[in-house]
């Protein structure tokens, strides 16, 4: 079995750890001339941003070759998800790949212009995360199939959230209203940490034009020093069972 998985915060990283076998970073995979993954079953594991998967997933479904009799994509998200499993179906349609399976694991949400974050720690023990991945894992060792249909509801739900979230979720050029504060030591792990390569650090931290807005870099930074003009709080996230040097292992 083959793992892609996409993490900025941890979350999707012990996800896929925990559903085992090879797993593949897909910011790595995304610096291949070509990608050819033949397994038994191949699974994704991604975030979920609005109602839809990260740019970067979407551009390595397109670009990857992917031979399987099992494909299967799993979610993790904290708020809900809407029509996102509907997109999944979409996207695989349309590169001619069958879904067999999809699932979502609520956990903590990264998203600092919507949470405040606390508050979205103080919440995990009642999600049951572990409950909710004994289920996943039980599925995909049993290869339970969930056929997905795209309701007319689905579709429309799909172009709401894209035209409302557009500027907010899917723009390259976010990372470019950061603020970086005199706390900034200079020490490149945002750099590091960032999926796109998107960041170079010298006298100062510059932010390139192909943010993947993870919020990797807020997020991990040792000394707090990236923030948003509109995020809720300044506290931070990572998975607790995911260091720093998983994630720097993972994108850099």
């Amino acid at each position: 079995m083959t793992i892609c998985y996409f993490s900025a915060t941890g979350n999707c990283l012990y996800v896929a750890k925990r559903i085992g076998g090879t797993l593949l970073s897909i910011p790595q995979l995304m610096k291949q001339n070509d990608i050819e993954i033949t397994d038994d079953a191949v699974g994704i594991v991604a975030p979920v941003y609005a109602v839809e998967m990260p740019m970067m997933v979407k551009d390595f479904l397109s670009k990857a070759k992917i031979k399987t009799d099992y494909f299967f994509f799993v979610y993790t998200y904290g708020m809900g998800y809407a029509a996102a499993f509907a997109h999944v179906e979409q996207v695989c349609r349309e590169k001619g790949l069958k879904l067999s399976y999809i699932n979502a694991i609520q956990m903590v949400d990264n998203y600092l212009p919507g949470f405040e974050m606390q508050n979205q720690i103080d919440t995990l023990p009642k999600k049951n995360v572990e409950g909710q991945i004994k289920k996943l894992l039980s599925d995909i060792a049993s290869r339970v199939e969930t056929p997905v249909k795209i309701t007319a509801a689905d579709k429309a739900q799909m172009a709401m959230y894209q035209k409302m979230l557009a500027k907010l979720i899917l723009c390259k050029d976010t990372a470019q209203g950061y603020i970086v504060t005199d706390n900034c030591t200079r020490c490149g792990i945002c750099a590091k940490v960032c999926p796109a390569d998107n960041i170079t650090v010298t006298d100062k931290v510059r932010f390139a034009n192909r943010c993947e807005v993870c919020y990797a870099c807020l997020h991990n930074c040792p000394q707090n020093a990236i923030h948003m003009k509109n995020e809720k709080s300044e506290v931070r996230f990572r998975n607790e069972n995911i260091s720093l040097k998983d994630i720097i292992e993972a994108n850099e």
